[in-house]
């Protein structure tokens, strides 16, 4: 091994260590694996946050009661914090209730009879006008509403379709009250919030009422006036109950009844809590390195991905260690990913070997360590160990599922891009199969993006982010189209060739802008920005353009200097539309509900100072409690960074810049060793191969410098806050599984490339020379 590889190989066991070292220290928490509730007949009985351990529930959550013939009733008494009832495939949201002819409603200031409510369809009427619902359109007074003017284009083509479909082709839609403007499936009810009452149709066809927040909403059954968020409900054939992110599995046998909490359950120092008489807890310690037996259904999707992933490494290199490990290794990771799912999670500790695995492997993939494998490597191990450092001092078990989905991902997504895009780096596919290889790329992110606007939201759609496989797709795509564009003799070519070249990157770039509009926030858009200027300084460069692209390096620089501008400027400059985020990172202080997150974030990098809070680069604190950081909104995702200097200092965040730097130099120097090899080569594939990585990890670099200047500049409050997290260090799963270890493989394999290809012309030159 050379001394690099040594060297690199300590960091990585120091790295590993620590993440040992921190789950080791951590001292022992308890939490109630069941909680038990004993009542006579007749008798009530309260639960709030304290005697469920569910850190969102209210103080006074729940009123359960037996009624004279033993049956459990419970009805929810905190309006505002709803639940969510399960029987079998029935889920029943405690502010549910399904409406029959006869009933009376009063929402705000109106009041509305049911006249009929039969299979799928009911009729409201307000002393005006009859309102007409059958799950998919509302009608009033017999016609349908114009859409509303903030409709997206999904809503006004689903509002279009339904008019003229049959009941059983139509998009389900519920019917919103409330607000001051009837428009598409809104009823304006003066006095009533938007959004908190709404009318669907139900999995078995019935419409149901829904109704959330604390704005009491009434409903007149039989001359009665209730609340109806505050109905009693039956617990029998209850399966499970949960407030907020915290389930638990209901069972009840004479008169007790057991609940038994998961996901997020408070934590305890020592087995004991002031406990009402009649409530009971039953105790146990949070194990680390539990193990329980997986189901078949995890076991079949293991032997699948095993087998699938075998066939790769055959192809890829033959059945060596490497390749075996390769395959094992996400297959194990595929099989803890199915158990996460099925609520039978292993323990953090397991999900940390599976990390270090794929770890080690990218280390050793090649006999010398590249550098970019190198600052890959420990980058993604001082992710883990900030990740596992906040789940381990949370004060609730929910946590720690930050740092576990971040170690299932990783050892799912490091080794199977070694694998699977090592061919392509190498040049195994021919140049046709890649551009089909691009074009399903492509494809595929687009019906991603298409799929978040139409069904999802900012945050993603089905927990998943497209948006992060789209910056992917864009990058491979244009640098395919910039690959074509550089190649041959550019003065042969007109306008039409370069249309036909640019056309699929522009056409992409066009509708990625679109649906990154669609979020609150420009830091989408400032992301593009900085790619674009890369990929257009890089091929500046590449093509000889000096003047051109010491333009573009002034460019730059000028946009980097604006923030600090504007800042000093004062929020006049901003415009309205971010008027507000403007104001606030200003003069966070005149704004203290909505600077927070900018105030909690600066007073823990203000405790950190330069060695951590502790004074010993977080050394006193690993597995300890994590403070007052965890009050940070977003502390996982976008504040990151704030946690990080908070334990470890701006020594440690010293170190973090440091590594991010190199990497981002690996990676811009692997583009320029593509570029010389793709000149040098001596037929077209292989120029156009080089070329293509070239333009493929600078614009990779380009994504990875931005999400690096974002954060920083939003945790430092250089930049007003943008919603990007921190590469590396922020538990963003699909940033991590279909960007970062995709773009990351790309290059190791490219650089490995490099490397044998070197070899065998230097192996040539040897055979050769005369003796």
């Amino acid at each position: 091994m050379t001394p690099r590889s040594i060297a690199a190989a300590a960091a990585l066991l120091l790295v590993c260590g620590l993440q040992l070292l921190a789950v080791l220290l951590v001292p022992p928490r308890y939490l109630p694996s069941e909680i038990a509730l004993r009542l006579v007949p007749g008798a009530q009985q309260t639960l709030g946050r304290a005697e469920l351990a569910a850190p969102r529930a209210a103080a006074q959550q729940f009123s359960v009661r037996r009624d004279s013939a033993g049956r459990w009733w419970l009805h929810n008494a905190s309006p505002a914090q709803g639940a969510v009832l399960t029987r079998g495939d029935e889920r029943l949201h405690t502010g549910s209730v399904l409406l029959v002819t006869g009933q009376r409603l009063q929402a705000g200031a109106s009041i509305f009879e049911v006249a009929t409510a039969g299979k799928g369809r009911i009729t409201l009427r307000d002393g005006s006008d009859s309102w007409d619902y059958d799950g998919a359109l509302l009608r009033r007074d017999g016609e349908a509403q114009a859409a509303c003017p903030d409709a997206g284009m999904a809503a006004r083509l689903a509002g279009f379709w339904n008019h003229f479909a049959p009941g059983a082709l139509a998009f389900q839609r519920p019917l919103a009250f409330g607000g001051n403007l009837y428009c598409g499936n809104r009823l304006a009810v003066p006095g009533l919030d938007t959004g908190k009452l709404a009318l669907a149709r139900t999995p078995s066809g019935d419409i149901g009422l829904t109704v959330r927040g604390s704005q009491p909403v009434l409903l007149q059954d039989g001359g009665r006036w209730q609340d109806a968020a505050q109905r009693e409900h039956a617990l029998d054939g209850v399966d499970t109950l949960a407030v907020g992110r915290t389930r638990f599995a209901v069972s009840h046998d004479g008169d007790t009844l057991r609940l038994r909490p998961a996901a997020q359950v408070e934590l305890f120092a020592e087995p004991k809590a002031e406990l009402p008489a009649t409530v009971h807890w039953s105790w146990t310690e949070r194990s680390l390195w539990r193990f329980a037996p997986p189901s078949m259904l995890a076991w079949g999707a293991t032997l699948g991905a095993l087998l699938l992933t075998g066939v790769a490494a055959l192809r890829s290199g033959g059945l060596t260690m490497r390749g075996l490990s390769a395959a094992l290794i996400p297959a194990a990771a595929l099989l803890m990913l199915v158990m996460q799912r099925s609520g039978a999670a292993p323990g953090t500790g397991w999900t940390l070997v599976l990390a270090w695995s794929a770890l080690w492997l990218a280390l050793l993939w090649t006999r010398r360590a590249p550098l970019l494998a190198v600052a890959a490597v420990l980058l993604l191990g001082a992710g883990l160990l900030v990740q596992l450092e906040l789940g381990l001092g949370a004060r609730d078990s929910a946590w720690l599922r930050h740092v576990e989905t971040s170690c299932v991902l990783l050892a799912i997504g490091l080794p199977l891009g070694l694998l699977l895009l090592g061919g392509l780096a190498r040049g195994a596919l021919s140049r046709p199969a890649t551009e089909w290889l691009l074009v399903a790329l492509a494809v595929a992110a687009l019906a991603g993006l298409l799929l978040q606007v139409a069904f999802g939201n900012e945050t993603g759609v089905f927990d998943i982010q497209p948006v992060e496989f789209a910056k992917l797709a864009l990058a491979a795509l244009s640098a395919h189209c910039l690959a074509l564009a550089t190649g041959g003799a550019p003065g042969r070519r007109n306008w039409r060739d370069w249309l036909r070249m640019l056309a699929p990157s522009l056409l992409f770039v066009l509708l990625l802008a679109v649906a990154l509009v669609q979020v609150d926030d420009f830091s989408p858009l400032v992301l593009l920005m900085v790619w674009g200027a890369v990929t257009l300084l890089a091929w500046c460069l590449a093509t000889g353009r000096r003047l051109q692209a010491g333009l573009m390096g002034g460019l730059c620089c000028a946009l980097l200097g604006g923030a600090i501008a504007l800042q000093s400027a004062g929020p006049g400059l901003a415009g309205s539309f971010y008027a507000e985020r403007f104001q606030v990172w200003a003069d966070p202080t005149v704004h203290p509900h909505t600077g927070q997150q900018m105030l909690l974030g600066a007073r823990a990098v203000l405790d950190g100072g330069w060695f951590g809070a502790d004074g010993l680069l977080g050394a006193a604190t690993l597995g300890g409690p994590a403070g007052d950081a965890l009050r940070i909104p977003a502390v996982q995702d976008d504040f990151a960074p704030s946690f990080l200097i908070n334990r470890h200092g701006l020594a440690g965040a010293l170190l973090l810049w440091a590594l991010q730097a190199a990497l981002l130099a690996a990676l811009l120097h692997a583009a320029a060793a593509a570029w010389q090899a793709g000149s040098s080569a001596g037929d077209f594939r292989r120029a156009w191969l080089g070329r293509f990585q070239c333009f493929l990890l600078a614009g990779g670099a380009a994504f990875l410098g931005g999400h690096f200047l974002l954060s920083w500049g939003t945790n430092l409050a250089l930049f007003p806050i943008m919603g990007q997290p921190m590469s590396f260090l922020a538990a963003g799963g699909s940033h991590l599984l279909f960007f970062i270890c995709p773009l990351l493989a790309f290059g190791m394999a490219s650089v490995q490339s490099f490397e044998e290809n070197q070899s065998c012309r230097s192996t040539s030159n040897t055979k050769s020379w005369p003796r």
